[in-house]
Formats: C-alpha cells, structure tokens, sequence
C-alpha cells in the first residue's frame, strides 16, 4: 500500500539525506494510482507535488534543516481502502501532512479521519465544494480549485442575461452535482436560465438520450442557447454531442478547460469559450517559468492541469513549515489559516473561515493550430479570486 517516492536525480537525493540529522517531517500523498481512468490525475499531481518540493527548498528537500520524508498511499479508488491507507499514514507511519485525493466522493470520506487524528488532510486535487462544506472540519485545507470557482468563472466567460438559456450534462456524483449547484448559484439574478439538467452515470460513453432531451429543451428557446458540459472523465460527451450537430437548432457547446490528453477533442469547437484553472501558457510568473522549463527539459511535454495543483499544494507545504512557530499540527493550523503564497498560477491564499484557497481562473478561447496536436486554449482574461464571490462553506 506504500512506497517511499524516490527522485530520479540522484543528487537530490543525496542532499536530502545528509541535509541533517533531525527527524524528518511525513508527509502523505494519499491518491488513486490504480483502478481508474483518473490515476493519470494522480500521477500529474505526485509529479507537481515533487517538483514543488524540489523548487521551495532549493533542492535539498528539507526545511529549516528537517528534511521531508514523502510516503505515496495507492487508494485505488476505492473508499474502504482510502480510509484505511489514510488511517495508516497517520497511525502507523506517523505523518504530519497527508495529501489528497483525487476523486471528491473517495475524499469526502477522508474528512472524518483526518478530525479524529488530528492531522491535517491537504486536498489536492479533488474540487467538490463540499470537501470544506459543513461537513468538513478544520483539519482539512484545500488547494485545489473548487466547484463554484469552475462555474463562477465559467459563467462569466458566458456574459449571462435574460437571453441566455443552457442546458447542463453532468456525471452523478458529489463532482458534477456540487458543480451544477454552483453553476445555478452563479447564474443567480443574471437572468439567465437554466431550462435542463442531465446527469449521467460515471463512466458512461453513450450521451445520445441525454443530448436528445437537452436539444428539445433548448431548440424552442429564443434566446441564446447553450449545452454546458461539466464530466471530468473519458467518453468524449463533447465530441459526440457536437457529431449529432446540435447547431441545427442554434445550440452551442461550451465546457471548462481539461487535461493536455484530452484537449485534441476541443478541435471540433474552434472558438468556443469558457473557463479553465490551468494551461501551461497562461500564467506569467517565475514559477511557472520554472516548472514549464523543467518539466520540459525532463518529460519532453508541458506541464499539465494538475501538476500545477500538486506543485501549488507542496508550495504550501513548505512555507508552512517555514513559518510555523512549532511544527505540530496546532501550529501548522495557525500558520496557514490566512496564509498566502506563490504558486504556478499565482498568488494563492487560504481563507480562515473554511480553509479553501482562492485563486485566479482563466476565461479562454479555443484556437486550432494544425502544428498543434490539441486545441489552444488561448487567454481572453485572467479571472481574479475577487471578481468571484465564493460560498463560505464552513465557519471553524
């Protein structure tokens, strides 16, 4: 169930061992390296997460002379292993942090263990907004983006009014419900109206009954017309929507941005809009810089949507144990609690109340290059945490 992740160079390495001889600080990457079509999910985080690492102790992997011991848990998607793994990482390998999950239903159930040990949990990169709902509690932060940024940022890429009116397809779970919820909230006194809603089985591959029933919702429509996808996984719904040519009717697709793996399906909507929480191009920083060199120079592929997220969540790791006064979990609670930080996308901050990290969204424009393999997303704006009014989802 465990390994101990090892950096290819060698160097590092060394410097991480003989960095002192204090105790090292645990930290957990609890996340789906099997089972399922999202463990490429997984691996892009883990891969961000050791490049963070690499990059905020300057390669040396230890803070303030404590060097950082990573332990990689496999939940294989599974929630009854999940629970048992995180269980472990804190009962039997003694970890302080523990990082995760991928999938928001699997780390939902994760929230209560963390309370009961007394440990923080680091969500990255599952985006329910409920994983720092009411149901959460203060020993859970969270990275990475939630569901109410996609939609929020989402809807103004959109521009609503009364002349808009969507559809939305969505899998059934704790994802794509939370984010539906957040995209009804957004549209909220803009005029817009929502006239549909279809949510499908995880996994399904055959979206022929639910684009039939959302073109007849819409087609009668004056107005604007708009199918709004929200499915994390495969099955291309957008590319097989657009084959049954929804624009007879005057239908238009729009969804969020998605992996580098993915994206060569967007070629069949240039020009669509929407919202995207990462693309290697967008952000001009120098730790984007960085990151889009080196992962460059060592994989010969740009980074892609969640190895920023796991870069962003070991910058956090770090600067919290570089300015907590104790490195326990009280301490690390306060540090972080209000803390800001720089990250591939950015500044990122941690809001006291519930814990979530409010970062920047990009409103995109899809651009189809034939030299390209995959669709462009190319930046129309930066979507700033403070033009998006994001639910508090707990107050400690």
């Amino acid at each position: 169930m465990k390994r101990i992740f090892t950096l290819a160079c060698a160097g590092l390495v060394a410097l991480a061992t003989s960095a002192t001889a204090q105790e090292p600080v645990k930290i957990a990457l609890v996340h789906g390296l099997s089972g399922s079509s999202f463990e490429v999910f997984s691996r892009q985080t883990q891969t961000g997460f050791m490049m963070g690492l690499e990059y905020a102790t300057g390669g040396t992997m230890a803070v303030n002379g404590q060097p950082i011991e990573v332990i990689v848990k496999d939940t294989q998607f599974k929630p009854d292993v999940a629970r048992a793994v995180l269980e472990e990482a804190y009962g039997d390998d003694d970890v302080l942090i523990a990082v995760g999950g991928t999938s928001s239903g699997v780390t939902m159930g994760l929230l209560p263990i963390a309370e009961e040990y007394e440990r923080i949990l680091l969500v990255e990169p599952a985006v329910a907004d409920s994983l720092t709902g009411p149901d959460s509690n203060r020993y859970v932060f969270k990275t990475s983006r939630n569901s109410s940024m996609d939609m929020q940022a989402q809807a103004l890429a959109l521009s609503p009014d009364e002349n808009l009116y969507v559809a939305t397809l969505a899998e059934d779970y704790a994802f794509g419900r939370d984010g539906i919820a957040a995209f009804e909230a957004a549209l909220k006194d803009t005029g817009a109206t929502i006239v549909t809603q279809e949510f499908v089985p995880q996994g399904t591959t055959d979206y022929t009954a639910s684009a039939e029933r959302m073109f007849a919702a819409l087609k009668d429509q004056p107005g604007r017309k708009v199918i709004l996808i929200y499915v994390a996984g495969g099955g291309n719904p957008m590319g097989k929507i657009q084959g049954m040519q929804p624009d007879r009717f005057g239908i238009e697709i729009s969804t969020g941005g998605h992996i580098l793996a993915v994206l060569p399906t967007y070629k069949q909507v240039p020009g669509m809009e929407g919202a995207i929480y990462y693309y290697y191009e967008l952000p001009k920083n120098p730790i984007n810089d960085w990151l889009v060199k080196e992962h460059f120079a060592r994989f010969d592929t740009p980074p892609d949507f969640f190895t920023a997220g796991g870069m962003s969540a070991a910058l956090a790791v770090v600067k919290a144990l570089e300015t907590t006064k104790s490195v326990d979990t009280e301490g690390l609670i306060t540090a972080m609690e209000g803390m800001t930080w720089e990250t591939p996308k950015g500044s990122m901050t941690f809001r006291p109340e519930d814990h979530q990290a409010l970062q920047s969204m990009y409103h995109f424009k899809i651009r189809v290059d034939d030299d390209v393999k995959w669709a462009i997303p190319e930046l129309v704006r930066e979507i700033t945490a403070g033009e998006m009014n994001i639910p508090v989802g707990r107050t400690n």
